[in-house]
């Protein structure tokens, strides 16, 4: 694994039926990209779902759940240890692989998924 994540400045899951779950995609240098879901992990899955203050990890998908995704992609082979509070925070091999395909994106389903979508 790599340095820390790439200048990546937020994150946000796209697709899903509410904010805390979804395809994860990062913001870098005024562009949202996709994150591979190369051995994305339950471990990896946590520290989004507490950045984005939706609980704990309850799914750490792949395939096509929630959608393709398009872009570039700005992290690959993320390897967070769980302590992060953010996924810039984590271990990766950043944005010069494109060799991911959009099945491989990494997902999410937070445990905050059910407090969202029974307040709508």
């Amino acid at each position: 694994t790599g340095p820390p994540g790439p200048n990546v400045e937020t994150v946000r899951l796209v697709g899903g039926n509410s904010p805390c779950s979804g395809r994860v995609e990062v913001h870098r240098n005024g562009q949202w990209g996709r994150v591979c879901g190369d051995d994305w992990d339950m471990t990896d899955a946590s520290v989004v779902c507490r950045e984005l203050g939706c609980g704990e990890a309850v799914e750490a998908l792949g395939g096509t759940h929630f959608g393709q995704g398009s872009g570039l992609i700005w992290m690959d082979n993320v390897a967070c240890s769980g302590s992060e509070s953010t996924l810039k925070n984590c271990r990766s091999s950043g944005s010069s692989v494109n060799y991911c395909g959009h099945h491989e994106d990494a997902r999410v389903r937070c445990s905050g998924e059910l407090l969202h979508t029974s307040a709508c």
